[in-house]
């Protein structure tokens, strides 16, 4: 059993930075890639990015590829995602989420509770 609880959302304006944090409990958060996935107001939850279980290869959307970045550290069972050059349409609630094969929305084995990013134009 993985609990992911996500931290770090909050409201920045438009060209700001928020980094966000996904502790997990448990002792085998390296068995699992981990991966971030937004839903903004209205529509459906998509993939953001995701990083396999040794922080070796990373994902990105084509949205936020070049201002997101995602890293983990093993040793402290987290995830990182780092935010840089934010717009306005990137306001969303962010999930965090861990999966023992490919970081896909239908193969997500855990979920966080999501945080709140709001970008003000």
């Amino acid at each position: 059993q993985v609990q992911l609880v996500e931290s770090g959302g909050g409201l920045v304006q438009a060209g700001g930075s928020l980094r966000l944090s996904c502790a997990a409990s448990g002792r085998t958060f390296s068995n699992y890639a981990m991966g971030w996935f937004r839903q903004a107001p209205g529509k459906e939850r998509e993939f953001a990015a995701a990083i396999i279980w040794s922080g070796s290869v990373t994902y990105y959307a084509d949205s936020v590829k070049g201002r997101f970045t995602i890293s983990r550290d093993n040793a402290k069972n987290t995830v990182y995602l780092q935010m840089n050059s934010l717009k306005p349409e990137d306001t969303a609630v962010y999930y965090c989420a861990a999966a023992r094969g490919v970081v896909v929305a239908g193969s997500i084995d855990y979920w966080g509770k999501g945080t709140l990013v709001t970008v003000s134009s």
